[in-house]
Protein backbone atom coordinates (compact mmCIF):
# COMPACT_ATOMS: atom_id res chain seq x y z
CA UNK A 1 0.00 0.00 0.00
CA UNK A 2 1.52 3.49 -0.24
CA UNK A 3 1.75 5.75 2.10
CA UNK A 4 -1.47 7.90 1.60
CA UNK A 5 -3.66 4.94 0.92
CA UNK A 6 -2.31 3.50 4.48
CA UNK A 7 -3.10 7.07 5.87
CA UNK A 8 -6.52 7.14 4.38
CA UNK A 9 -7.39 3.43 6.17
CA UNK A 10 -5.83 5.07 9.32
CA UNK A 11 -7.63 7.93 9.94
CA UNK A 12 -10.87 6.88 8.38
CA UNK A 13 -11.32 3.83 10.42
CA UNK A 14 -10.13 6.64 13.22
CA UNK A 15 -13.18 8.75 12.32
CA UNK A 16 -15.53 5.58 12.52
CA UNK A 17 -14.97 3.88 15.47
CA UNK A 18 -14.70 7.47 17.38
CA UNK A 19 -18.09 7.89 16.34
CA UNK A 20 -19.13 4.24 17.39
CA UNK A 21 -17.50 5.24 20.75
CA UNK A 22 -19.12 8.83 21.13
CA UNK A 23 -22.62 6.85 20.17
CA UNK A 24 -22.76 3.75 22.07
CA UNK A 25 -19.56 3.29 24.40
CA UNK A 26 -19.40 6.63 25.66
CA UNK A 27 -15.94 5.37 26.65
CA UNK A 28 -12.84 8.32 26.85
CA UNK A 29 -11.98 8.92 22.92
CA UNK A 30 -9.32 7.56 23.09
CA UNK A 31 -9.92 3.79 25.55
CA UNK A 32 -13.10 3.89 23.17
CA UNK A 33 -10.90 3.58 20.12
CA UNK A 34 -8.48 1.42 21.36
CA UNK A 35 -11.30 -1.23 22.29
CA UNK A 36 -12.88 -0.97 18.91
CA UNK A 37 -9.90 -1.53 16.69
CA UNK A 38 -9.00 -4.83 19.21
CA UNK A 39 -12.43 -6.19 19.04
CA UNK A 40 -12.02 -5.56 15.15
CA UNK A 41 -8.30 -7.21 15.28
CA UNK A 42 -10.52 -10.13 17.01
CA UNK A 43 -12.62 -10.15 14.61
CA UNK A 44 -10.45 -10.75 11.69
CA UNK A 45 -8.28 -13.31 13.23
CA UNK A 46 -11.03 -15.64 13.44
CA UNK A 47 -12.36 -14.88 10.11
CA UNK A 48 -8.90 -16.34 9.14
CA UNK A 49 -10.67 -19.88 8.49
CA UNK A 50 -13.51 -18.64 5.99
CA UNK A 51 -10.97 -17.64 4.19
CA UNK A 52 -11.91 -13.99 3.61
CA UNK A 53 -8.69 -12.60 3.39
CA UNK A 54 -8.98 -9.05 5.42
CA UNK A 55 -6.72 -10.50 8.24
CA UNK A 56 -3.67 -10.79 6.07
CA UNK A 57 -3.92 -7.54 4.27
CA UNK A 58 -4.50 -6.01 7.43
CA UNK A 59 -1.76 -7.21 8.98
CA UNK A 60 0.42 -6.19 6.28
CA UNK A 61 -0.66 -2.79 6.36
CA UNK A 62 0.50 -2.57 9.91
CA UNK A 63 3.50 -4.13 8.92
CA UNK A 64 4.27 -1.36 6.88
CA UNK A 65 3.46 1.23 9.12
CA UNK A 66 6.42 0.32 11.32
CA UNK A 67 4.76 1.37 14.54
CA UNK A 68 8.24 1.99 16.44
CA UNK A 69 9.30 4.00 13.77
CA UNK A 70 5.90 6.20 13.37
CA UNK A 71 5.31 6.89 16.80
CA UNK A 72 9.07 7.52 17.71
CA UNK A 73 10.55 9.53 14.86
CA UNK A 74 7.24 11.55 14.58
CA UNK A 75 3.82 12.03 16.66
CA UNK A 76 5.78 11.47 19.56
CA UNK A 77 7.03 14.58 18.90
CA UNK A 78 3.72 16.32 18.26
CA UNK A 79 1.68 14.60 21.18
CA UNK A 80 4.95 15.80 23.84
CA UNK A 81 4.67 19.59 22.53
CA UNK A 82 1.09 19.70 22.56
CA UNK A 83 0.94 18.45 26.33
CA UNK A 84 3.74 20.42 27.35
CA UNK A 85 1.93 23.75 25.68
CA UNK A 86 -0.31 23.92 28.28
CA UNK A 87 1.71 22.95 31.20
CA UNK A 88 1.94 25.49 34.00
CA UNK A 89 5.55 26.26 35.01
CA UNK A 90 4.32 28.09 38.02
CA UNK A 91 2.53 24.82 39.29
CA UNK A 92 4.84 22.46 37.81
CA UNK A 93 7.69 24.29 40.03
CA UNK A 94 5.14 23.32 43.21
CA UNK A 95 5.25 19.67 42.46
CA UNK A 96 9.23 19.74 41.31
CA UNK A 97 10.35 17.47 43.51
CA UNK A 98 7.77 14.97 43.13
CA UNK A 99 7.81 15.30 39.69
CA UNK A 100 11.73 14.83 39.04
CA UNK A 101 12.09 11.73 41.41
CA UNK A 102 9.25 9.60 39.42
CA UNK A 103 10.65 10.62 36.19
CA UNK A 104 14.65 10.26 36.95
CA UNK A 105 15.26 7.85 40.00
CA UNK A 106 11.68 6.15 39.82
CA UNK A 107 11.87 5.24 35.92
CA UNK A 108 16.04 4.01 36.78
CA UNK A 109 14.38 1.91 40.17
CA UNK A 110 11.43 0.57 38.00
CA UNK A 111 13.44 -0.89 35.27
CA UNK A 112 15.89 -3.12 37.43
CA UNK A 113 12.85 -3.84 39.75
CA UNK A 114 10.79 -4.58 37.22
CA UNK A 115 13.63 -6.40 35.61
CA UNK A 116 14.34 -8.47 38.28
CA UNK A 117 10.71 -9.65 39.18
CA UNK A 118 10.26 -10.53 35.59
CA UNK A 119 13.05 -12.71 35.26
CA UNK A 120 12.34 -14.73 38.75
CA UNK A 121 8.72 -15.16 37.44
CA UNK A 122 9.30 -15.72 33.58
CA UNK A 123 11.86 -18.66 34.76
CA UNK A 124 9.53 -20.03 37.01
CA UNK A 125 6.94 -19.94 33.62
CA UNK A 126 9.46 -22.21 31.78
CA UNK A 127 10.30 -18.54 29.57
CA UNK A 128 14.15 -18.22 29.50
CA UNK A 129 14.49 -14.63 29.15
CA UNK A 130 17.87 -13.64 29.79
CA UNK A 131 18.20 -10.80 32.58
CA UNK A 132 19.89 -8.00 30.41
CA UNK A 133 16.55 -8.50 28.52
CA UNK A 134 14.11 -8.57 31.40
CA UNK A 135 16.44 -5.15 32.27
CA UNK A 136 14.71 -3.93 28.83
CA UNK A 137 11.55 -5.00 29.35
CA UNK A 138 11.38 -3.08 32.78
CA UNK A 139 13.09 0.26 31.16
CA UNK A 140 10.63 0.04 28.18
CA UNK A 141 7.61 -0.46 30.41
CA UNK A 142 8.39 2.02 33.12
CA UNK A 143 7.21 5.15 31.37
CA UNK A 144 3.80 6.45 31.91
CA UNK A 145 1.30 7.63 29.62
CA UNK A 146 -0.80 10.63 30.16
CA UNK A 147 -3.12 10.67 27.05
CA UNK A 148 -5.74 8.48 28.15
CA UNK A 149 -5.92 9.40 31.95
CA UNK A 150 -5.65 13.28 31.97
CA UNK A 151 -8.92 13.81 30.52
CA UNK A 152 -10.47 11.04 32.69
CA UNK A 153 -8.74 12.69 35.70
CA UNK A 154 -10.67 16.42 34.62
CA UNK A 155 -13.65 15.40 34.48
CA UNK A 156 -13.54 13.37 37.51
CA UNK A 157 -12.39 16.91 39.62
CA UNK A 158 -9.22 15.84 40.86
CA UNK A 159 -7.21 18.46 42.10
CA UNK A 160 -4.92 20.21 40.19
CA UNK A 161 -1.65 18.93 41.76
CA UNK A 162 -2.64 15.71 40.55
CA UNK A 163 -2.94 16.74 36.91
CA UNK A 164 0.41 18.56 37.30
CA UNK A 165 2.15 15.45 38.69
CA UNK A 166 0.79 13.35 35.93
CA UNK A 167 1.73 14.92 33.61
CA UNK A 168 4.46 16.30 34.72
CA UNK A 169 6.09 12.95 35.48
CA UNK A 170 5.05 11.44 32.02
CA UNK A 171 6.57 13.92 29.78
CA UNK A 172 9.80 13.91 31.15
CA UNK A 173 10.08 10.05 31.72
CA UNK A 174 9.64 8.96 28.18
CA UNK A 175 13.23 10.80 27.52
CA UNK A 176 14.45 9.45 30.59
CA UNK A 177 13.28 5.83 29.62
CA UNK A 178 14.75 5.79 26.16
CA UNK A 179 17.93 6.85 27.21
CA UNK A 180 17.79 3.88 29.75
CA UNK A 181 16.74 1.33 27.16
CA UNK A 182 19.21 2.69 24.55
CA UNK A 183 22.12 1.66 27.57
CA UNK A 184 20.56 -1.66 28.07
CA UNK A 185 19.82 -2.58 24.24
CA UNK A 186 23.75 -1.58 24.02
CA UNK A 187 25.07 -4.22 26.72
CA UNK A 188 22.64 -7.00 25.59
CA UNK A 189 24.14 -5.96 21.71
CA UNK A 190 27.19 -5.86 23.44
CA UNK A 191 28.96 -4.63 20.43
CA UNK A 192 30.94 -2.36 22.79
CA UNK A 193 32.45 -1.92 26.04
CA UNK A 194 30.15 -0.48 28.41
CA UNK A 195 31.35 1.48 31.66
CA UNK A 196 29.59 3.47 34.39
CA UNK A 197 31.42 6.25 32.78
CA UNK A 198 30.35 6.14 29.06
CA UNK A 199 26.57 5.35 30.81
CA UNK A 200 26.85 8.75 32.61
CA UNK A 201 28.26 10.56 29.76
CA UNK A 202 25.76 9.41 27.38
CA UNK A 203 22.60 9.98 29.62
CA UNK A 204 24.13 13.47 30.96
CA UNK A 205 24.38 14.03 26.73
CA UNK A 206 21.08 12.37 25.71
CA UNK A 207 19.20 14.09 28.72
CA UNK A 208 21.21 17.57 29.80
CA UNK A 209 21.76 18.09 26.17
CA UNK A 210 18.12 17.64 25.29
CA UNK A 211 17.51 20.28 27.89
CA UNK A 212 19.69 23.00 26.55
CA UNK A 213 18.99 22.69 22.97
CA UNK A 214 15.24 22.61 23.47
CA UNK A 215 15.98 26.01 25.17
CA UNK A 216 17.68 26.92 22.25
CA UNK A 217 14.81 25.91 20.00
CA UNK A 218 12.48 27.06 22.43
CA UNK A 219 13.66 30.59 22.55
CA UNK A 220 14.49 30.92 19.02
CA UNK A 221 10.78 29.90 18.24
CA UNK A 222 10.02 32.93 21.22
CA UNK A 223 11.46 35.26 19.27
CA UNK A 224 9.99 34.55 15.97
CA UNK A 225 6.69 34.70 17.77
CA UNK A 226 7.01 38.03 19.49
CA UNK A 227 7.90 39.34 16.51
CA UNK A 228 5.03 38.82 14.45
CA UNK A 229 1.01 39.18 15.05
CA UNK A 230 -0.06 36.45 12.53
CA UNK A 231 -1.72 33.03 13.73
CA UNK A 232 -1.10 31.70 10.47
CA UNK A 233 2.65 32.38 10.28
CA UNK A 234 2.69 31.75 14.46
CA UNK A 235 1.35 28.14 14.10
CA UNK A 236 3.57 27.20 10.75
CA UNK A 237 6.74 28.72 13.62
CA UNK A 238 5.57 25.87 16.34
CA UNK A 239 5.26 23.27 13.73
CA UNK A 240 8.83 23.82 12.62
CA UNK A 241 10.19 24.16 16.29
CA UNK A 242 8.32 20.69 17.14
CA UNK A 243 9.74 18.95 13.80
CA UNK A 244 12.59 20.19 12.94
CA UNK A 245 13.91 20.50 16.48
CA UNK A 246 12.68 16.63 17.10
CA UNK A 247 14.75 15.61 13.79
CA UNK A 248 17.59 18.14 14.39
CA UNK A 249 18.15 16.65 18.27
CA UNK A 250 18.03 12.92 17.13
CA UNK A 251 20.51 13.65 15.05
CA UNK A 252 23.06 14.90 17.06
CA UNK A 253 22.01 12.34 19.58
CA UNK A 254 20.40 14.32 22.06
CA UNK A 255 16.90 13.13 23.88
CA UNK A 256 14.54 14.72 21.24
CA UNK A 257 11.71 13.42 23.95
CA UNK A 258 13.42 15.79 26.77
CA UNK A 259 14.16 18.63 23.85
CA UNK A 260 10.66 19.38 23.10
CA UNK A 261 9.26 18.92 26.21
CA UNK A 262 11.13 22.03 26.74
CA UNK A 263 10.73 24.05 23.91
CA UNK A 264 6.97 23.25 24.51
CA UNK A 265 7.21 24.26 28.04
CA UNK A 266 8.79 27.34 27.55
CA UNK A 267 6.87 28.50 24.49
CA UNK A 268 3.64 27.74 26.31
CA UNK A 269 4.39 29.71 29.18
CA UNK A 270 6.64 32.58 28.32
CA UNK A 271 5.68 32.57 24.74
CA UNK A 272 1.75 32.52 25.59
CA UNK A 273 1.91 35.53 27.66
CA UNK A 274 4.22 37.75 25.88
CA UNK A 275 4.72 36.83 22.41
CA UNK A 276 0.94 35.99 21.53
CA UNK A 277 -2.03 37.96 21.49
CA UNK A 278 -4.93 36.92 22.06
CA UNK A 279 -6.39 35.58 18.83
CA UNK A 280 -3.22 34.13 18.10
CA UNK A 281 -3.55 32.48 21.26
CA UNK A 282 -6.74 31.02 20.93
CA UNK A 283 -5.92 29.83 17.02
CA UNK A 284 -2.87 28.50 18.35
CA UNK A 285 -4.37 26.16 21.24
CA UNK A 286 -7.15 25.46 18.86
CA UNK A 287 -4.69 24.11 16.24
CA UNK A 288 -2.40 22.06 18.58
CA UNK A 289 -5.86 20.53 20.71
CA UNK A 290 -6.93 19.45 17.13
CA UNK A 291 -3.35 18.08 16.41
CA UNK A 292 -3.72 16.22 19.98
CA UNK A 293 -6.70 15.03 19.52
CA UNK A 294 -5.90 13.76 15.85
CA UNK A 295 -3.21 11.57 16.40
CA UNK A 296 -3.74 10.24 19.70
CA UNK A 297 -6.80 8.96 17.66
CA UNK A 298 -4.59 7.52 15.59
CA UNK A 299 -2.51 6.29 17.95
CA UNK A 300 -4.37 4.44 19.60
CA UNK A 301 -6.36 2.64 17.11
CA UNK A 302 -2.57 1.71 15.99
CA UNK A 303 -1.90 0.01 19.12
CA UNK A 304 -5.42 -2.38 18.99
CA UNK A 305 -4.53 -3.37 15.08
CA UNK A 306 -0.75 -3.71 16.47
CA UNK A 307 -2.92 -7.36 18.15
CA UNK A 308 -2.85 -8.75 14.34
CA UNK A 309 1.03 -8.62 14.31
CA UNK A 310 1.78 -10.00 18.16
CA UNK A 311 2.40 -13.61 18.90
CA UNK A 312 0.20 -15.20 21.79
CA UNK A 313 0.93 -18.12 22.16
CA UNK A 314 0.59 -19.63 25.67
CA UNK A 315 3.75 -19.28 27.07
CA UNK A 316 3.63 -15.89 25.72
CA UNK A 317 0.10 -14.76 27.05
CA UNK A 318 0.68 -16.73 31.04
CA UNK A 319 3.83 -14.49 30.92
CA UNK A 320 2.09 -11.48 30.32
CA UNK A 321 -0.55 -11.91 32.57
CA UNK A 322 2.66 -12.60 35.20
CA UNK A 323 4.41 -8.78 34.34
CA UNK A 324 0.62 -7.34 34.83
CA UNK A 325 0.77 -7.94 38.92
CA UNK A 326 4.65 -7.23 39.08
CA UNK A 327 4.13 -3.97 36.73
CA UNK A 328 1.64 -2.59 39.66
CA UNK A 329 3.42 -3.22 42.86
CA UNK A 330 6.62 -2.01 40.98
CA UNK A 331 4.41 1.45 40.09
CA UNK A 332 3.16 1.27 43.81
CA UNK A 333 6.82 0.81 45.18
CA UNK A 334 8.07 3.59 43.28
CA UNK A 335 5.40 6.40 44.21
CA UNK A 336 5.11 5.47 48.21
CA UNK A 337 8.87 5.82 48.56
CA UNK A 338 8.94 9.45 47.09
CA UNK A 339 5.66 10.30 48.55
CA UNK A 340 6.49 9.04 52.02
CA UNK A 341 10.24 10.61 52.40
CA UNK A 342 8.41 14.22 50.60
CA UNK A 343 5.52 13.63 53.31
CA UNK A 344 7.82 15.32 55.75
CA UNK A 345 8.25 18.98 53.85
CA UNK A 346 4.82 19.28 52.59
CA UNK A 347 1.52 18.08 52.23
CA UNK A 348 -0.41 15.79 49.74
CA UNK A 349 -3.87 15.27 48.59
CA UNK A 350 -5.89 12.26 50.34
CA UNK A 351 -5.15 8.98 48.76
CA UNK A 352 -2.28 10.14 46.15
CA UNK A 353 -0.16 6.59 46.67
CA UNK A 354 -3.43 5.02 45.06
CA UNK A 355 -3.95 7.75 42.54
CA UNK A 356 -0.57 7.80 41.13
CA UNK A 357 0.07 4.27 40.91
CA UNK A 358 -3.03 3.33 39.39
CA UNK A 359 -3.14 6.40 37.17
CA UNK A 360 0.44 5.35 35.67
CA UNK A 361 -1.09 4.05 32.60
CA UNK A 362 1.66 2.31 30.30
CA UNK A 363 1.05 3.55 26.36
CA UNK A 364 2.32 3.78 22.65
CA UNK A 365 5.53 4.41 24.29
CA UNK A 366 6.48 1.21 25.46
CA UNK A 367 4.86 -0.88 22.76
CA UNK A 368 7.02 1.23 20.18
CA UNK A 369 10.18 0.66 22.05
CA UNK A 370 9.53 -2.81 22.40
CA UNK A 371 8.90 -3.27 18.62
CA UNK A 372 12.23 -1.52 17.92
CA UNK A 373 13.93 -4.24 19.44
CA UNK A 374 16.25 -6.24 16.25
CA UNK A 375 15.35 -9.04 15.29
CA UNK A 376 15.98 -12.33 17.16
CA UNK A 377 15.13 -15.04 19.65
CA UNK A 378 13.72 -12.78 22.64
CA UNK A 379 12.01 -9.76 20.61
CA UNK A 380 8.67 -11.35 20.45
CA UNK A 381 8.28 -12.56 23.81
CA UNK A 382 9.46 -9.14 25.12
CA UNK A 383 6.93 -7.74 22.46
CA UNK A 384 3.94 -9.82 23.30
CA UNK A 385 4.42 -9.16 27.53
CA UNK A 386 5.02 -5.85 26.53
CA UNK A 387 1.47 -5.47 24.53
CA UNK A 388 -0.45 -7.55 27.43
CA UNK A 389 0.05 -5.35 30.11
CA UNK A 390 -0.25 -2.00 28.01
CA UNK A 391 -3.66 -3.56 26.50
CA UNK A 392 -4.80 -4.32 30.63
CA UNK A 393 -3.36 -0.85 31.64
CA UNK A 394 -5.52 1.32 28.99
CA UNK A 395 -8.50 -0.77 29.87
CA UNK A 396 -8.97 -1.70 33.53
CA UNK A 397 -6.99 1.53 34.72
CA UNK A 398 -8.30 3.59 32.25
CA UNK A 399 -11.46 2.80 32.96
CA UNK A 400 -11.94 3.02 36.54
CA UNK A 401 -9.34 5.41 37.61
CA UNK A 402 -11.85 8.14 37.57
CA UNK A 403 -13.73 6.33 40.10
CA UNK A 404 -10.53 5.78 42.41
CA UNK A 405 -9.91 9.87 41.97
CA UNK A 406 -13.55 10.31 43.08
CA UNK A 407 -13.50 8.53 45.97
CA UNK A 408 -9.83 9.05 47.30
CA UNK A 409 -8.55 12.48 46.04
CA UNK A 410 -11.77 14.07 44.37
CA UNK A 411 -13.67 14.10 47.37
Amino acid sequence: MSLFDILAVLITLSAVFSYINHRWLRFPTAIGIMTISLLASLALIVSKPLGIGLAKHAAQMMADVRFDETLLKGMLSFLLFAGALHVNLEDLYRQKWIVSILATLGVVGSTFLNGYLSYWAFSALDLELPLVYCFIFGALISPTDPVAVLAILKTAGAPKAVETMISGESLFNDGVAVVVFLVLLEIAAGGHPVTVGSVAGLFFKEAAGGIVFGLAVGWLAYLMLKSVDNYQVEILITLAAVSGGYALANAWHLSGPIAIVTAGLLIGNKGRMLAMSDHVRHHLDMFWELVDEILNAVLFLMIGLEFLLVDLSGKFVAAGLAAIPIVLFVRWISVIIPVSFLKHFREFSPGIVKVLSWAGLRGGISVALALSLPPGPWREPVVAVTYAVVVFSILAQGLTVGLLVRREAGG
